[in-house]
């Protein structure tokens, strides 16, 4: 059963306790990611990430490695556009030290001078590193198409110039600015007592002070024609990346859409996997996703073809988004699809990491957790027409946007010009 509390400073907390558990897995979620960033600090939710690992005033850098991972346990966080997570999954008889582990790291980071330095060349390496791998790339590519001159369509990581620029005091700043308790959730799934996680996070952080929260810049573009990037490189395959503008993340048609691209490319048995690779042998991945944020969304498709076969893999993908978008699903496949998506929801929230990552992002997004029971009426509420109606209004060819890298030649970029009717 979940439980949902607000301290005095309105740190928010979520828990599910399950007993038959012998792990608890645990997450801080903060408020904040790389949509939240003014265009000179572009990278700083991300460097803060990073330095938060290098020491708090409790525990140094290898004592929070080794006091979780000692024990068996696994450590790790990631940066979002919205949120930034650190979390962890220990047996449950290490949670306490953990959990006082991660709530000193996330609220009392050192942020040593010395340790941004040297953070500063790893992450600098990192770009490098995605930069070179033109499965990222593509993608970063995508994001620019989709979110022209915002946030959104910046990387989060940062840039090389950006990134060399961020001082202490400005991660001193950007920490104080949005790690406050009104702007985390703690969110904890496994073997433990809701009643003593709620006053050790009383004892812990009960006095930190909340502030005024920050908003982030709003997404009002509207995409009236198709647009393309091609990126130039001498490379053994070519990837392709198509997206569209899609829904938001609170829409009444998120479910429809998630359907929907479960039928499209959400596994083997998707039309796309099915086509290019299974049928015609043009694709060894292909596949589609989603992601929602606050006010904007992304449908995209992705695919690394033969450098010899891009035009026609493009082609195929336009041919398969068309007969989806005119004659909407079949009524075996959509069952099949629906039925996907549930096992797979529901296979996820078995283990406690998993549920534990449902859980938070869902507070931390929406203040409210939906249950299992909701989700299942929902999905089931679809209809074949609701697959439809929501493929015609997402998969529209003026909403294309399309990105390659790879050694492209002047006549494929003719050509898929063309196919995307730019």
């Amino acid at each position: 059963m979940y439980q949902k509390i607000s301290l005095s400073n309105n740190l928010r907390v979520v828990s599910n306790d399950q007993k038959d558990r012998e792990s608890v897995s645990v997450g801080l979620w903060a408020g904040v990611g790389g949509r939240f960033e003014a265009e000179a600090e572009k990278g700083a939710a991300h460097f803060l990430e990073h330095i938060l690992f290098r020491g708090s005033l409790k525990y140094s850098c290898n004592e929070i490695k080794g006091c979780i991972e000692g024990v068996g346990g696994t450590l790790n966080a990631f940066t979002g556009e919205e949120q930034t997570c650190y979390y962890a999954k220990v047996p449950a008889r290490h949670f306490e030290q953990t959990l006082d582990i991660l709530c000193d790291m996330v609220f009392f980071p050192l942020i040593q001078k010395n340790d941004v330095e040297r953070e500063r060349t790893i992450i600098l390496e990192e770009i490098k590193m995605y930069n070179d791998l033109p499965q990222y790339h593509v993608l970063e590519l995508l994001d620019g198409l989709v979110w022209p001159d915002h946030p959104l369509g910046k990387t989060l990581a940062g840039t090389k110039e950006t990134v060399g620029a961020l001082t202490q005091r400005a991660l001193h700043g950007f920490h104080r600015r949005y790690y406050t308790p009104d702007n985390v959730v703690v969110s904890v799934c496994g073997n433990f007592s809701h009643p003593w996680l709620v006053d050790f996070l009383g004892q812990k952080l009960g006095n930190f002070p909340s502030q005024q929260r920050h908003t982030y810049l709003d997404f009002k573009g509207k995409q009236r024609a198709p647009r393309v990037s091609f990126f130039r490189k001498q490379i053994e395959q070519m990837h392709v990346a198509l997206g569209f503008p899609s829904l938001r993340a609170n829409d009444p048609d998120i479910y429809a859409q998630a359907v929907l691209n479960v039928i499209l490319g959400g596994n083997m048995s998707s039309r796309l996997f099915d086509e290019l690779r299974e049928k015609r042998g043009l694709a060894y991945s292909v596949y589609s996703t989603t992601k929602s944020f606050d006010d904007t969304g992304l449908f995209m498709i992705k695919a690394g073809v033969d450098n010899h076969k891009l035009v026609e893999a493009v082609e195929l993908i336009m041919k398969v988004l068309k007969q989806l978008r005119c004659q909407g699903a079949k009524p075996r496949e959509f069952t099949r699809a629906k039925e996907y998506f549930m096992g797979q929801f529901i296979l996820g929230l078995e283990d406690t990491m998993d549920h534990m990552m449902w859980m938070g992002e869902s507070v931390i997004k929406r203040d409210r957790v939906r249950t299992l029971a909701e989700v299942v009426c929902r999905v089931n509420a679809l209809t074949v027409d609701d697959i439809r109606r929501v493929a015609a209004d997402i998969l529209k060819v003026k909403k294309l946007n399309l990105a390659v890298v790879g050694n492209i030649t002047d006549d494929q970029e003719k050509h898929l010009r063309t196919v995307a009717a730019v």
